[in-house]
């Protein structure tokens, strides 16, 4: 019986030898585990706070997130695919091993030889996966991952001739934050030709979930570094935008012009301009382009510029606008077009002649405070072509009466929005005009304090008033664009505008 009592010992021995090593394996594997998770989290972390020497911190955050990954999974490849601004494309932006284009196959599979890696990886960063479509797309619009232990077997795992390309096993993961996700990472073939399990699955989804985070701001701190470089190069612009508008408003005996323009945006697409034609005439318009923002800014500027190079010297408004329109047309895009409104000003006689090209009417206001809008026919600089464009616009002539007053403005007054979705109006403009004219000598100081060059405000505004140390006159043009201003301001409140105003008064003393 003693045999029987020193087999079972063996056995049992045997037993509990196995049992130990076994599980000093998986507590060593655990152990790996939690080791690499551990640097991770460190490595992410120390990399979200450091330099990345010219290299953006997603980009290199994605890499390091794919390097961890693979060798928690132990896989041979990977890829982790990212989504595009547009918010619906995945693309590859980072790739580690022979990954295969899984996003789309490959119709003209390379062969093995020289190159052949820069190629696979190359097929596969030109591909894109969409949101709901192939594995890719739908691990990242429906936010769960996905295990597949025998791709050979699953039709919707693409198939390759070469052996380094096919796919035995392949684990997806959305990468999600809150409740978005930023991406998918995919990684592909066990480096033991094992398939991945479910532990693999778990533990990478982990991973994922951690590094979305860290990924998360990283591409925040990016857009936002975006941003103040963008930021900069508006302020610059507006800069720039601002020295183009005259800083001196021309002024003759019996007189009196001032002006005003608010950019809804940093910059805008409102300009006016006054030039000198000869010793009795002067020149004043005002323009507003379609396009707001940069766009506008630089079709403002360039319009200003023909219109610098084509007024002196030309008495007739209609053959400027003519001539601005015929050179601009060629260049602008189809939708977008100016509206211009040109005026010449005998200061001897006080005539105005006029053209205007699609622009608001200006305003003839008498001392009796009626308001006549002054009909020009014409249309928008760049909406037809240059024969119809001088065919339909047309001169017309008024003359400035002792008390009255000449209104130029862009639709960006009139059409300005307060909080209750209302417009400013034609008939507030009209008021506030008319209130300015009546303004008593006790206004004087608050005109004052605001002529000069830039200011400050809701609107972020500028101000160009008449030029000179004669502070202007009480009830003068200057007066009449403060009140302008401040009404305008007071009815749109905090909302934000979407279009940009400009002023232009004149006044025969």
């Amino acid at each position: 019986m003693s045999w029987i009592y020193w087999t079972i010992i063996t056995i049992a021995a045997l037993a509990v030898f196995f049992y130990l090593r076994r599980t000093r394996k998986e507590r060593d594997a655990l152990l790996q585990e939690k080791e690499i998770i551990f640097n991770f989290v460190h490595d992410v972390s120390e990399a979200f706070a450091e330099s990345t020497n010219g290299i953006p911190q997603t980009d290199y955050l994605l890499k390091r997130v794919l390097f961890y990954a693979q060798q928690t999974a132990k896989a041979r490849a990977g890829a982790i695919y990212f989504r595009e601004p547009d918010g619906d494309t995945l693309r590859v932006r980072a790739v580690s091993g022979l990954f295969p284009p899984i996003a789309g196959g490959a119709d003209n599979e390379p062969e093995p030889g020289d190159g052949f890696f820069q190629c696979v990886e190359t097929m596969a960063r030109d591909q894109s996966a969409r949101a709901g479509e192939g594995l890719v797309g739908k691990v990242a619009a429906q936010g769960v991952p996905l295990l597949i232990e025998d791709a050979e077997r699953d039709p919707r795992v693409p198939r390759f001739r070469s052996e380094f390309l096919q796919i035995q096993s392949i684990l997806l993961v959305p990468m999600r934050f809150q409740n978005t996700v930023l991406g998918v990472l995919v990684v592909v073939n066990r480096i033991d030709d094992a398939p991945f399990i479910q532990a693999d699955l778990n533990l990478l989804q982990a991973l994922a979930d951690q590094a979305s985070v860290t990924i998360y701001y990283a591409k925040f701190n990016e857009e936002l570094d975006k941003k103040r470089v963008l930021d900069d190069d508006l302020r610059v612009a507006r800069r720039i935008q601002m020295a183009l508008l005259p800083t001196k408003i021309p002024q003759a005996p019996g007189l009196e012009i001032a002006a005003f323009s608010m950019p809804a945006r940093e910059i805008g697409g409102d300009f006016y301009d006054f030039v000198a034609i000869d010793d009795e005439h002067i020149g004043l318009t005002i323009a507003d382009v379609s396009g707001k923002g940069v766009t506008g800014a630089i079709l403002m500027s360039i319009c200003r510029s023909v219109f610098r190079a084509h007024a002196p010297g030309c008495l007739s408004p209609g053959t400027v606008l003519k001539a601005i329109n015929r050179i601009i047309i060629g260049d602008i895009h189809e939708d977008m077009f100016i509206s211009m409104l040109y005026c010449i000003l005998n200061t001897r006689t006080a005539e105005i002649i006029l053209a205007c090209a699609g622009h608001p009417r200006p305003l003839l206001i008498s001392t009796g405070g009626q308001a006549v809008p002054v009909e020009a026919a014409g249309v928008a600089i760049g909406l037809v072509d240059a024969d119809m464009f001088d065919r339909r616009l047309q001169e017309a002539t008024v003359r400035l009466q002792p008390g009255d007053l000449w209104v130029l403005f862009t639709d960006g007054v009139t059409e300005a929005m307060n909080a209750e979705h209302k417009e400013w109006g034609l008939a507030n403009l009209q008021r506030a005009v008319l209130a300015g004219a009546r303004v008593e000598s006790a206004a004087s100081p608050e005109v004052s304090a605001i002529r000069g060059s830039a200011f400050g405000g809701k609107q972020s505004a500028y101000f160009r008033a008449s030029a000179g140390p004669v502070p202007p006159k009480a009830g003068g043009a200057a007066a009449i664009v403060a009140r302008v201003r401040q009404e305008l301001l007071a009815f749109a409140g905090d909302v934000a505008q979407y279009d940009d105003m400009t002023l232009v008064v004149g006044n025969r003393l």
